[in-house]
């Protein structure tokens, strides 16, 4: 790969320029915008070579973004633990159903989720960053469920890392909450909240407005708000495309939309493809923005594919920004607006280029119960909730142009009781859920308020 640049720009413009090792570590830039590399690297011609193992298309899509900002062997080294924590050989195996349709399966790592291939490298390459320069880093983060599961899982006993992660009360699966809560490590705390994932994920940004939390060391996010988590999800998009050996339509299930921008880049980077679709839930203001050019706020409702309930997605400021011509002050404006009245009408233009993005389809709870009975009669799959959203919106494509791609970012077992309903058994659990036995769980239960969020996590870094 050719290295471009390894330096990050703030989407509002009013930040300082970053190298990798300070966008992984802040997180969010100085000026409230999302960190975006300087400019797009390009893929080698052999990064989708068939038959290459997945830290080789990590080792060669991966570089251009770090440059010199980490220890020499970093990024090697991130990639053996990484791949050593997956239960099949091919780390993100591609999986036909029939002619010209595909699943891609992100769930065989250590909490059964998508999650894992980017927060197993991001905790790996922060640890690195933090021993180079003696410092610390306490690390916040909201979660609709595999988020938290996957961040306390590679961060837990971190020496130099204290985790927190947000979640709505009530609204993530059982076995989401105890992936994250039976895991007793002294560096992490659960924050239950009594609302939905836009709530916590509103906590998250104004805690890390809280200068006073920096009293004992860095504070960042490991939320998709970090660049080098979606840094990490790019190389499946290349090696899904080794693997099928042609150009694809990438159907990705989205809620903060992190894992679908991941796919844009790799087409800014010189992946050939078909295109991407963002399939959403009933909480569609992603498909709404884009389908009728008005991005709008509404109270998330609850669904069966809860990791999915967002009616706020951050990563829709990236897309803004790059659909924009990366023009920072023209973003800045629209999430002003958006904060401020919540909504905001895209003008024509920008409508225009957000489209030639990406598109986007909404699934609502029937058609995702609909989809979980299809995939088990007509291919003997057993999918999640998440699975099942992409692969109704992946048999709404026409596959005319070529094949189609859904993401299947988490195994059935993880939403056994949902899957359940419309099958009538549990999904046989995989092993990492089978694990957690009946170990205790530990958590704290807060209201939405700022100040319940800012005092548990005063007394949790004192």
């Amino acid at each position: 790969m050719t290295v471009s640049s390894a330096h990050y720009l703030s989407t509002r413009g009013q930040a300082p320029r970053a190298d990798f090792a300070e966008a992984l570590l802040r997180g969010m830039a100085l000026d409230g915008g999302l960190y975006m590399p300087e400019a797009w690297p390009t893929l080698s011609a052999q990064a989708t070579r068939e038959g290459r193992s997945y830290k080789a298309i990590g080792m060669d899509v991966l570089p251009a973004f770090i440059g010199d900002a980490l220890p020499a062997g970093a990024l090697a080294r991130a990639l053996d633990t990484l791949v050593a924590g997956f239960d099949h050989p091919a780390v993100t195996p591609l999986v036909q159903l029939e002619d010209g349709l595909f699943l891609l399966e992100l769930f065989h790592g250590p909490t059964a989720a998508f999650k894992d291939l980017a927060m197993q490298l991001v905790a790996s390459l922060a640890d690195e960053a933090l021993q180079a320069s003696g410092e610390r880093l306490t690390l916040l983060t909201a979660t609709s469920g595999d988020t938290g599961a996957a961040a306390v899982r590679a961060f837990a006993g971190k020496d130099r890392i204290r985790l927190v992660v947000l979640h709505p009360l009530d609204r993530v699966s059982a076995v989401q909450r105890r992936q994250m809560t039976t895991v007793q490590a002294d560096n992490v705390l659960n924050l239950a909240v009594r609302g939905d994932f836009d709530d916590c994920q509103q906590l998250v940004k104004g805690l890390l407005a809280e200068e006073a939390l920096r009293e004992h060391g860095r504070l960042s996010s490991v939320n998709s708000i970090n660049w080098a988590r979606l840094a990490g999800q790019i190389p499946y998009y290349v090696s899904a495309a080794a693997q099928l050996g042609e150009p694809a339509t990438f159907v990705v299930p989205t809620g903060n939309f992190g894992d679908a921008f991941a796919g844009v880049a790799t087409r800014h980077m010189g992946l050939e493809t078909h295109g991407f679709i963002a399939a959403v839930n009933q909480n569609d203001a992603l498909a709404r923005a884009i389908n009728n050019g008005v991005y709008s706020r509404r109270p998330a409702v609850e669904s069966g594919s809860v990791s999915m309930d967002v009616q706020a997605p951050s990563n829709f400021e990236r897309l803004v920004f790059e659909a924009s011509g990366r023009d920072a002050e023209r973003t800045r404006g629209v999430f002003e607006t958006f904060a401020r009245d919540g909504a905001v009408a895209f003008e024509p233009d920008l409508l225009a280029s957000l489209r030639a993005e990406v598109s986007a389809v909404s699934i609502d709870e029937t058609e995702t119960r609909a989809e979980i009975a299809h995939a088990h009669q007509r291919w003997g799959q057993v999918v999640c909730p998440h699975t099942a959203v992409a692969l109704a919106a992946a048999r709404r494509h026409d596959r005319a142009s070529g094949p189609v791609i859904a993401l299947s970012t988490a195994h059935a077992s993880k939403f056994g009781g949902f899957v359940s309903q419309m099958l009538g058994f549990e999904p046989e659990p995989a092993p990492v859920i089978q694990a957690l036995g009946d170990r205790p769980e530990r958590l704290t239960i807060i209201d939405k308020a700022p100040d319940a969020a800012l005092s548990a996590v005063r007394a949790f870094t004192a």
